[in-house]
């Protein structure tokens, strides 16, 4: 064990300060999650999408038959809440009754509170925890004080841990099990970046961290544990933050590391990938439909999306400015006006075989394929509401049931391309999420001829601080 790792305190009990992050839809789950607190660590199954199985152990696809995308959105919420409810019995299964389970959320996902709600309604005693972020989750506290389990809002600042305290947490402040800190340059998946924060502009997570814990400890929460999420491989590298009154109680969670091993429900072609990544092939980028800022492996996937953005122009209406020059898009011929250089470029693109223009939220036109844009067109039509906004098929889950905004062929259908790369071996042709230290795979001895280790050998590699 590494000197000074010591035992971080939840709830009247200790537990190793090591956690696995949950990853969504079906990438950490009963298995992985109970494994990992197996070992005295805790173990976080995604509560996105989970998955369950029959009784002959086969995963029960999640099919959709509404006419509709309200009637599919209700169909999305039942799916959720068995799924969760089952990832929890299976990694209470294996962890044991004293150890700690927990499951992560995202607050802009669609139905949020009701699939919460419906979760530990139907798994109550087996989940301890509740881990939220992507978004701004105010009623995650009295919502967790309800079913008596405790919960830990994910944040990058300080400053969006005081909106959160200062609105609601502070009623229900028994039950802040820790607050995880989320580096949003380093972090896979969603990230929590800021408008007045540089995403090619990483900061030092120290006085971040700090900061954070100042402010905690204003609020009178000394005893409250720091999660340090994001960026996060060897603990030797971390030696300064151990036993540091400026960071207090502190644990390390792991969210890209549990994808290599023997319990991660993951394709190999998935994990073969990640013994392959290099610097660099993780992505900061825009695509996302929750306007959020993520980070994934680079891959065709990617390349489509951005070749997307990249054959953009700006259009009008009617001749204003520079936009003097006529463009016929569409079947009809309809004719918008553009700037003379953004014509060269359309002439340039249809002649490359993008031929369809596709109007955007911003008064833009992007050129793609006839086959591109019959795919995105589908993938808007079959949206289930799986966020509560999104920019990619404008759904909202508000009364109105639109964001009021375009649809914006530039996104992607998230649950559908994550859906895909959960269950099959398509890795090139789907997003794949990836903390940035990724590539340490391929240079990490611990690895060395394609080594997976199981669960309990990671963490026990982990805990001597590599």
């Amino acid at each position: 064990m590494l000197k000074n790792l010591k035992p971080i305190v939840i709830g009247g009990q200790e537990f190793l300060p090591l956690i696995e992050g949950g990853k969504g839809i079906s990438v950490s789950n009963g298995e992985s999650s109970g494994a990992w607190s197996a070992t005295g660590g805790i173990g976080t199954f995604s509560g996105v999408n989970a998955d369950t199985r029959d009784a002959s152990g086969n995963i029960i696809p999640q099919l959709y038959f509404g006419k509709t995308r309200r009637e599919r959105h209700h169909e999305l919420i039942q799916h959720s809440i068995s799924g969760g409810i089952y990832q929890a019995k299976v990694a209470r299964d294996l962890a044991g009754p004293k150890a700690r389970i927990h499951m992560n959320i995202l607050w802009e996902m669609g139905a949020a509170e009701t699939i919460l709600h419906g979760v530990l309604e139907g798994a109550k005693g087996l989940i301890n925890g509740i881990t939220c972020g992507a978004g701004m989750p105010y009623k995650i506290s009295e919502i967790c004080a309800h079913y008596r389990v405790h919960y830990l809002p994910i944040v990058s600042s300080a400053r969006a841990f005081r909106a959160l305290w200062k609105r609601a947490y502070h009623k229900f402040s028994d039950w802040l099990g820790a607050v995880v800190y989320e580096d949003p340059w380093l972090a896979g998946g969603h990230n929590g970046l800021s408008n007045s924060e540089d995403p090619l502009k990483p900061e030092d997570p120290y006085p971040r961290v700090a900061e954070l814990r100042a402010q905690m400890n204003e609020f009178g929460l000394q005893h409250v544990p720091i999660v340090m999420a994001g960026g996060v491989w060897y603990l030797r590298d971390w030696a300064k933050w151990l036993d540091n009154p400026e960071i207090g109680p502190i644990a390390f969670q792991f969210g890209t590391r549990p994808l290599l091993t023997q319990e991660s429900p993951i394709s190999m072609a998935w994990k073969k990938r990640l013994l392959e990544l290099k610097a660099g092939d993780v992505y900061l980028n825009r695509f996302s439909p929750t306007g959020f800022y993520s980070s994934a492996v680079r891959n065709p996937f990617l390349a489509e999306l951005q070749g997307r953005s990249e054959r953009q122009i700006a259009y009008s209406t009617t001749p204003m400015g520079d936009h003097t020059a006529e463009l016929a898009i569409g079947a009809r011929g309809r004719k918008v006006y553009v700037t003379p250089e953004g014509k060269t470029h359309a002439e340039e693109w249809i002649k490359a075989g993008f031929a369809n223009a596709m109007r955007t939220p911003d008064n833009t036109l992007i050129f793609v394929t006839q086959a591109a844009e019959d795919q995105i067109v589908k993938d808007q039509i079959d949206c289930m509401g799986c966020l509560s906004a999104c920019g990619f098929s404008n759904w909202s889950q508000n009364e109105a049931g639109t964001t009021g905004k375009k649809a914006d062929p530039r996104s992607f259908c998230i649950q559908k391309t994550l859906q895909e790369i959960s269950h099959s071996d398509r890795i090139d042709d789907q997003l794949m999420f990836a903390g940035h230290n990724a590539y340490k795979f391929a240079s990490d001895p611990f690895y060395a001829n394609g080594f997976i280790p199981t669960v309990k050998q990671l963490v026990e590699r982990i805990a001597i601080g590599d």
